[in-house]
């Protein structure tokens, strides 16, 4: 399965180290949507988009992005991570997955170490994360939606 992950990544790096254990040993292209590049996303058979959280939603580039790039009717998931897990992280990006008529595939999500904000007065919050475990959950959810598909 030729998979595109369109990404955004900042401060630590938390949705990078995800994304680049889940694209090892796959076919997986990652696009960061800041690069302004031509991008021909209906040339994959799925597509990921991944970004920490800002403010209990994916970062506004990313919403964009999809919103212009995403093809019709394509398989799509869901990457995130987050200083602290919680509820409704994906509602914006799956709005506009399907502004697209997008088929969402499923959603992995984790703790990545958060320094933004008052976090950074106390040294930040999910120290060390994403760890070892969570590198693997993000290959093992990959390897699911591509044995769903």
């Amino acid at each position: 399965m030729k998979t595109a992950i369109c990404y955004y990544s900042r401060h630590h790096g938390n949705t990078l180290k995800v994304l680049e254990a889940m694209a090892r040993g796959n076919d997986i292209d990652l696009i960061d949507v800041t690069a302004r590049m031509a991008v021909h996303l209906e040339e994959y058979d799925c597509i990921g988009f991944a970004s920490g959280i800002y403010y209990s939603k994916f970062q506004k580039s990313v919403l964009d992005f999809a919103g212009q790039y995403l093809p019709e009717g394509k398989d799509v998931f869901f990457v995130y991570t987050c200083g602290s897990m919680g509820k409704g992280y994906t509602k914006a990006i799956a709005e506009a997955a399907a502004a697209k008529k997008a088929h969402i595939l499923g959603e992995y999500g984790c703790r990545g170490f958060d320094t933004f904000g008052p976090f950074k007065l106390v040294g930040g919050i999910a120290k060390g994360h994403p760890d070892a475990d969570d590198l693997q959950k993000a290959r093992d959810f990959y390897q699911s939606i591509c044995r769903e598909r």
